[in-house]
């Protein structure tokens, strides 16, 4: 089974999860506060409900659990010490330089299998360790992610493309405006380049190593007629338009 992952949108590295998770939770929360005053919140005895300020916008989280156990098989990484392999999930929080300046968590996508497919930030994660040796290493760690989605963001046109629900698989494959240009492009004649796919390759992965953007795997499973993108065949072509292409179009 596809295991969940979240894959880095800057560099295409790829983070895996030793388990999927038994469950998970979704929460939306609106773009609203209570109307307030001068003087507090604003109400009165008469009200059944407090008047409510729409402020556009809102929120929608992911709350996953997650289990590691050095026990388990599967695990690139052999060690007695459980951290070492929940470390890079705990950088996920973590902030970093992004190009305009401001300290921010990187930009993942929350990826299982074809039903998961969504962009955000881990806006927080807490272990619980169990199972010690007598040094004090941990061998298992229940782990908590609070992650947010966030607006897909294009790297060709340097702004959030426009998307729907993106928790239902079927709006999660369609191809964003932006990308929709890319895909009507390559149906125009343009010159192709052609590559051999190998054991283990991706289409998100090749997708970042062409066009800068591991969301441009859409636009590639389209164009390819890909119907699975999780179970492609060794030795499958694949066609794409060169960036330079492009350029000016």
């Amino acid at each position: 089974m596809e295991r969940i992952a979240f894959l880095l949108e800057q560099t295409g590295n790829r983070l895996s999860c030793m388990l999927n998770p038994d469950s998970l939770t979704v929460r939306r929360l609106a773009g609203m506060k209570q109307r307030r005053s001068v003087g507090g919140v604003f109400t009165a005895t008469g009200l059944a409900d407090d008047p409510l300020l729409y402020t556009g916008g809102g929120m929608t989280e992911i709350i996953l659990d997650l289990l590691f156990d050095v026990s388990l098989a599967g695990s690139s990484i052999s060690t007695e010490d459980v951290r070492d392999i929940t470390a890079p999930l705990w950088e996920l929080a973590e902030n970093g330089e992004s190009e305009d300046g401001y300290r921010r968590p990187p930009l993942v996508r929350l990826v299982w299998g074809k039903s998961w497919n969504i962009p955000g930030i881990v806006a927080s994660v807490a272990e619980r360790l169990e199972h010690f040796t007598s040094g004090g290493a941990p061998g298992r760690s229940w782990m908590r992610m609070r992650f947010l989605r966030v607006k897909e963001y294009s790297s060709q046109t340097g702004s959030h493309a426009p998307y729907k629900s993106p928790l239902s698989s079927a709006a999660e494959s369609a191809i964003p405006e932006d990308q929709f240009r890319l895909h009507r492009i390559a149906g125009e004649g343009l010159q192709e380049k052609e590559g051999i796919l190998t054991s283990g390759e991706r289409l998100d992965v090749i997708a970042h190593e062409h066009y800068g953007s591991a969301s441009f795997w859409r636009v590639l499973a389209s164009y390819n007629n890909i119907s699975d993108p999780m179970n492609m065949v060794r030795g499958s072509a694949i066609k794409f338009v060169p960036m330079t292409d492009l350029e000016g179009v």
